[in-house]
């Protein structure tokens, strides 16, 4: 991945997670709550 890429793409993010935090969909729970899922079950089968 390009450094410009890789720019773009954490601006996207960080602007999806300061727009999610301002308006309080609650998207951000919901993500972080299945990432921590996915990882105890990845954990689970190592």
């Amino acid at each position: 991945m390009s450094d410009r890429a890789a720019l773009i793409l954490g601006l996207v993010v960080t602007g999806a997670v300061a727009a999610d935090l301002a308006l309080d969909l609650g998207g951000t729970v919901f993500l972080t709550r299945q990432g921590l899922a996915l990882v105890e079950w990845l954990v689970f089968w190592r």
